[in-house]
């Protein structure tokens, strides 16, 4: 597991550095957004775990390089919470998103639930529609009236759990442990950020994706 720290906080890369050697990965450095951006145009990684306040080059703007080039896993450490910079992230390709400050444990925890989704999983070759929407399971592609919609991997992930289990009360924790890998130790806004994003990408479809209130989220046709 070859892992990249981007942060400008040595301390910080530090400790993730001791981290990710004790689980017998390999770890680089890199302190700010455009040395990161130049690694990652002259070797693989299979994760990079981006800051987002860093000099000459912020986190975001690194990743939407990164991404030109290389298809690899994101996940954003940040002292910044608000939705508007989670949802920022999740739309140009962030896997996931780290509020400092963080326990390195649950770092590691979310860095081996990422690298798994991304090797991807065995799905079965069958196309899924349910008035006009359209799922290609194998293919990973969703279109809504024919017109194929631009989902980032969580959305894709939590889309195909709700069509495998359509119809079943899914509770946002339960979510979070099958989707997601493991608990997030109660961080259930996660959940409803994602989701919310999904439904506006899924239009008028966004029906199928019925509130549970008080408990989570169904998907009912």
């Amino acid at each position: 597991m070859k892992v990249l720290i981007v942060d400008d906080e040595e301390m910080i890369r530090g400790v993730l550095r001791e981290y990710v050697e004790f689980e017998g990965g390999t770890a680089y450095e890199a302190a700010d957004g455009m040395q990161a951006v130049k690694m990652c145009r002259e070797q693989d990684f299979d994760i990079i775990l981006m800051d987002v306040m860093m000099p000459r080059l912020d986190g975001f703007s690194a990743v939407k390089e990164i991404k030109k080039v290389k298809d690899v896993p994101v996940i954003m450490l940040s002292a910044r919470g608000e939705e508007y910079d989670k949802l920022f992230g999740f739309e140009i390709g962030v896997d996931d998103y780290v509020t400092k400050p963080f326990s390195p444990k649950e770092v590691m925890a979310r860095i081996n639930a990422v690298i798994k989704r991304s090797k991807g999983e065995d799905v079965k070759k069958e196309v899924l529609k349910f008035e006009g929407l359209e799922i290609d399971m194998a293919g990973r592609n969703v279109y809504v009236d024919g017109e194929k919609a631009e989902l980032t991997p969580k959305e894709y992930e939590i889309l195909f759990y709700f069509v495998k289990n359509k119809g079943i009360a899914l509770t946002r924790e339960k979510l979070l442990l099958d989707v997601w890998g493991f608990d997030f130790y109660g961080d259930d806004r996660t959940v409803d950020t994602h989701i919310k994003m999904l439904r506006s990408n899924l239009k008028q479809y966004r029906k199928f994706i019925v509130t549970l209130r008080g408990l989570g989220y169904k998907f009912e046709v």
